[in-house]
């Protein structure tokens, strides 16, 4: 095949703070399905990823580790390298910020924009929110929150160096306007423009002198380069970029890349800093930048703190790779954000892969076994319903090749999938077993056979980009290959005499119950290991930001809690979820409060029932593992990976604790 050109496709890099959550391998699985089709269709594709390791975050957990920040950083990157790797990632390049080739090239880069003048040295006054790394303006905040994590900002000062963005405030809003695909989904544009561009852009501070641990103004070295333009030009860096030099033969061939895919609490970066810092260095714009949403699990988004994640590994012991990377890319919408929980991807497994597919496949090569042994043959003896099939075939590569230029993975593996669902309904339609007992219509049925095969063979083929591990077991079982791009709108592809599939078929995704993952899993995490030292930084982290929060509300702020005394009347397990209790407490209105609490590993419920706790009782209501939880219970984090529930047994329910 003739290559249609080059084509680069990145993911955000991952920061390294931590082993990364199924919520962040959905970024990489999403553009690692993006460059397998690109590839599939003759693009000569280059895809990188990688991890951003310079930063505060990374400099605390490194000292409470007692490990340097290199060591640290060298263990988490290959933590996430890893979680990547289990997704079955085809990524050509895996980028380290912390790689020499890049720290040279992003001194270099800061250096060619002071001497521009798109550089100044000043001062820093004002909010910066220490989870994005982000410095904040007023407008920029929504209910006093940042706008990507919702926490509260705090105040800052330090001397730093600053970038005009206003240089180039104007031109970027004019390629907006003029490259409408530039910026996707449309509601993504539309809050850049909206809410950055139009108003006015504030110039960015570009380093801080608090921050060690990062790359190093090389003539001014008490300044650190900010995290987000050391970590926006590994894109460019990754492919050999030399600011003022001659830049290699991959940066030749490969840039501007054709799609950056970013999470969508990213977008302000990737649309509005890093088009402005290549402007700066007189370089094209990357063609499109897809923030994509969120996945969230049970509809709240997946946070450590919230204990509500899912990890890609655990993920994987149960279902494998492919089962994951299906209901990544069938359940994560265009725009809108996705939902992940256990009983939804065990049901999409069992009923699509399983079912619909798996079924199809086994009952396909089973019947070629039972009655030809083995041997596929076109005899060439058709029917009416032969065409609507071969109609469903002919027709698929285009309309999933229209659903993923369009970046919409999910309904193009509905295309495919429909595919499988008609060679289902026409083996009902032609119904095999039938045929076989007509000596007669022995070629009839043999022709039967031949157009499933063969069109189970194109749905396959089309399937890899999505689930590569899947297509190459189906085509194996088949006796074939995968098909090249310019016969896939095409039927007969498959040899018409001579074909043989395997003679012991094997299950492609076994059926599985809840209460048999649940035990599996239970029994993987009997005997865990205490949390390494990383996560006991993050908690001292997360105290001290609480502790910080505390000293600076008001009366008024603490008088908005309501904290009432209540007695659990019942407590129960809940079977989904090993650290839940599910409490119903008498809060002394008369009607049963439930409250979901993650205290399972230091109380049974026998020990809870009767005694009296104190509950927030004007919190906010939110579903956890399928249970309302309408409050929080008091409860102290003791140390020692131990939680002790506040009792308040002497004192009436209903009380109000003031």
């Amino acid at each position: 095949m003739e290559s249609k050109g080059a084509y680069y496709i990145t993911t955000a890099i991952a920061y390294t703070s931590g082993k990364p959550h199924i919520g962040n391998v959905a970024d990489p699985v999403l553009a690692d399905c993006i460059a397998r089709f690109k590839r599939m269709q003759g693009y000569d594709v280059y895809f990188q990823t990688g991890t951003d390791e310079h930063g505060k975050k990374n400099e605390q957990k490194a000292k409470a580790a007692n490990l340097s920040p290199k060591e640290f950083v060298d263990g988490t990157s290959a933590l996430v390298k890893e979680q990547f790797d289990l997704m079955n990632l085809s990524y050509d390049h895996f980028i380290r910020t912390t790689d020499d080739y890049h720290v040279k090239e992003v001194q270099k880069i800061f250096k060619k924009f002071y001497d521009q003048g798109d550089i100044y040295k000043s001062s820093y006054e004002g909010l910066y929110c220490d989870e994005c790394e982000s410095f904040l303006t007023e407008s920029q905040l929504i209910d006093g929150k940042c706008p990507d994590c919702g926490r509260e900002p705090r105040k800052e000062q330090e001397e730093a160096y600053f970038f005009k963005m206003s240089n180039y405030t104007q031109r970027l809003i004019d390629h907006i306007n003029s490259h409408p695909d530039f910026i996707q989904p449309v509601s993504r544009r539309n809050e850049m423009m909206n809410n950055f561009l139009l108003p006015g852009l504030q110039d960015l501070c570009v380093t801080r002198t608090s921050i060690k641990w990062g790359i190093p103004v090389d003539f001014d070295p008490k300044h650190v380069i900010y995290v987000w333009l050391d970590a926006l030009t590994n894109y460019i860096t990754g492919l050999g970029y030399h600011c003022g030099g001659e830049s290699g033969e991959l940066f030749k061939k490969y840039w501007p890349a054709g799609l950056h895919v970013i999470g969508k609490d990213i977008t302000r970066f990737h649309t509005i800093y890093w088009p402005i810092f290549l402007m700066a260095l007189d370089l094209p714009l990357p063609k499109q930048v897809f923030g994509h949403p969120w996945v969230l699990m049970d509809g709240s988004k997946m946070s450590k703190s919230a204990g509500n994640v899912m990890y890609a590994d655990d993920l994987v012991d149960i279902f494998d790779a492919d089962a994951v990377r299906y209901y990544i890319l069938k359940e994560l919408p265009f725009e809108n954000d996705g939902n992940i929980t256990w009983d939804l991807i065990n049901e999409r497994t069992n009923s699509d892969l399983a079912n619909i597919l798996g079924n199809l496949v086994n009952r396909t090569v089973s019947m070629i076994n039972k009655y030809f042994g083995g041997k596929v043959e076109n005899c060439k003896i058709a029917a009416p319903e032969d065409e609507d099939l071969h109609a469903c075939v002919s027709a698929c590569r285009d309309k999933v090749a229209d659903k993923m230029e369009r970046l919409r993975t999910a309904d193009a593996l509905t295309e495919i999938f429909a595919l499988f669902k008609r060679c289902n309904k026409y083996i009902d339609e032609t119904t095999p077993w039938i045929l076989a007992k007509d000596p007669q219509k022995g070629p009839r049925l043999s022709t039967v056979l031949y157009n499933l095969v063969d069109s189970i063979a194109t749905g396959a083929t089309l399937l890899f980009p999505f689930m590569p591990e899947t297509s190459v077991a189906i085509l194996r079982q088949l006796g074939t290959v995968p098909l090249p791009w310019e016969l896939l709108d095409k039927t007969n592809n498959y040899p018409a005499n001579g074909g043989k599939v395997t003679d012991t078929p094997s299950i492609l995704f076994e059926r599985q119950e809840m209460e048999d993952i649940i035990k599996r899993m239970e029994e993987k995490y009997a005997n865990s290991e205490p949390a390494p030292a990383e996560d006991d930084m993050q908690k001292k982290a997360e105290l001290h930001k609480e502790l910080q929060g505390i000293a600076k509300i008001g009366i008024e702020d603490f008088a908005a809690v309501d904290l009432r005394v209540a007695k659990i009347i019942d407590c129960q397990p809940v079977k989904r979820a090993k650290k839940l209790l599910k409490l119903s407490l008498d809060d002394g209105t008369g009607v049963v409060r439930t409250v979901a609490s993650g205290i399972a590993p230091w109380y049974k419920p026998e020990d809870l029932t009767g005694r009296h706790i104190i509950v927030v009782s004007n919190l906010k209501p939110a579903t956890l593992c399928g249970v309302e939880s309408q409050g929080m219970i008091l409860a102290a984090d003791s140390g020692e990976n131990e939680v002790k529930v506040i009792f308040a047994d002497n004192i009436p329910a209903g009380s109000k604790v003031r």
